[in-house]
This record gives C-alpha cells, structure tokens and sequence, in this order.
C-alpha cells in the first residue's frame, strides 16, 4: 500500500495512512514523512502497536533521542518518557504549550503513542504557529521585529515545584534548567518560514519592555495563536500517534477525563537553537 495523507485542517494536522510503523522506515518513508511533517506541522497514525524499540527507531528516522528533564521513563530506554495520569494525581500541565521552550535548543519535535486511554475525552489540540503569524497584521509583524523573550522551567513547573512532596528529580531539573532568551518571531530551519515561538507555560516576559506592555502583548499573542482557525482536535483511539514539529506548533491536552487513568510514552527529538528573521543562520 502506498502511503497517503489526509489533511484535518487547512492549516495544521494530517493524518498518514499506509505506513507501519513498527517495520524501519525505508529512505523514501522517511523523506516522505519528513515532507508531510514540514506540511502540516503534525502527523497522526492510527493503529500503531510499537514497542519501545520501535518508538526509538522512529524517532532516530529524523533526528537523536532525548529524554525529558523530570519524566519518567520506560525502563531500560531513557529516551522513552511515561506521561502517566492517575485518579490519585490531577494533571498538572493544561494549557497551550511548545514544548521545553526552556531549552537553549528546544526539541525538533516529539512522537506520542497512546497506551491507556479513557472511554471518552483526552483529545489533544494543535495550532500552527506559522498560520498565526501569517495572519497578523502588517503594523503587528513590524512590532514584533527583533524582540526576545524569557523562558522559564521553573515557571512552566512552579505548580508542581510548589507541592511539598515534589520529586526530587523535578527539583534538581528546576535547578540544572536557568531561563534561556528566544525570538519571539522564529524561523523554521527547513521551510524558511516565521511563527510565533512563546507560550503560555514556559515564556514569562518579553525583553526590553516595561511590564504591563510585555504582559499585554504576550496576552494578544497568546489569544492570537489559540484561535481556532490556526487549530486541530485529535481524538485519540488504542495505539494512535502524533507526530508534531516542535519548531512551528503548540499543542495543548485536554483533561476533561480526570479521575480516570491514562498513559501515553513520548520520544523527543534534540533540536537547533531558534534563529528570528533578523538574525544570520549561524
């Protein structure tokens, strides 16, 4: 069978049929993923019993595995983190996000496998930061021209990091973590295209403006990007994945299932450190 896609929405998300992926990917399966993600910023799959193994495998396809700072993993494969909801626990992270924007060089994207899902609930939302951008206004794309912006592990954690029982594994990844400064317009490596890159978890202020500005313009940007004419919902189903490009989307879970429980295992893949328009390609 051929591989084919099909688009969710204008903008962002697409669903890939024809392609197992417990089997290596041929060069031509790779391409033609690599493709299809530089597309539609995120790739679904249905169906999709992998192990561990192959979760790694396919990410190795595009990139080099890296575990997440304070997860935990599936044991005997770090790389393979564990985002485990349990009715003794309520999620902690409920809002539009990219993810480990805290990072000099943020992730290139990350692979998601469901494992246990509820009967109902627990779809996850996409937007196109790239979309976003196109859709400003002239006047707005000149504002954001040059400007930087703070992000903070300890920010996008502080709820957690405020509970007295926190794991000593988040506290020290809080401590190893300092906020790092982006472009607040980032250039994708690959298609040369602007997006947004903040975020409502881990970006804290924009650089060089008073306060009450920074928070006034992070709050339209973030409204901006939310819209759902920028956005996909993904249902998940039993071995489902999602394949997003960390470099031009935000996503958000929604946790309308709590108390019940859920699983899902995530590779990341290492990324670059974001370039903005005005900025040589180092």
């Amino acid at each position: 069978m051929q591989p084919s896609i099909h688009p969710l929405t204008p903008p962002v998300g697409a669903e890939v049929r024809g392609v197992d992926l417990r089997a290596p990917l041929s060069a031509e399966q790779s391409e033609f993923l690599e493709a299809a993600l530089l597309a539609h910023g995120v790739l679904f799959f249905r169906d999709q019993d992998i192990s561990p193994a192959d979760h790694l495998a396919l990410a190795r396809a595009f990139g080099e595995p890296v575990p997440h700072p304070s997860f935990p993993s599936v044991p005997g494969f770090d790389a393979v983190n564990i985002l485990r909801v349990t009715p003794d626990e309520e999620p902690k992270i409920d809002t539009w996000h990219t993810d480990m924007t805290f990072l000099e060089a943020p992730p290139l994207g990350s692979i998601l496998r469901a494992r246990v899902l509820t009967e109902c609930g627990g779809d996850t939302l996409f937007g196109s930061t790239i979309a976003a951008y196109d859709s400003l206004s002239p006047t707005m794309k000149r504002r954001l021209e040059g400007l930087r912006a703070a992000h903070s592990f300890t920010h996008g954690f502080r709820h957690s990091l405020a509970e007295p029982d926190a794991s000593p594994r988040l506290r020290a990844a809080a401590k190893a973590h300092p906020p790092r400064v982006h472009p607040v317009v980032r250039v994708h490596p690959r298609s040369g295209k602007p997006g947004l890159f903040v975020n409502r978890l881990f970006t804290t202020h924009i650089l060089d403006l008073p306060e009450r500005e920074s928070d006034s313009l992070l709050a339209y940007l973030y409204e901006h990007l939310e819209q759902p004419e920028h956005t996909c919902r993904f249902r998940w189903s039993p071995n489902a994945i999602a394949f997003w490009d960390n470099r031009c989307t935000i996503h958000r879970p929604v946790n309308d299932y709590w108390p019940a429980h859920r699983e899902l295992e995530r590779v990341t893949i290492a990324g670059d450190v974001p370039v903005g328009p005005a900025q040589p390609a180092s």
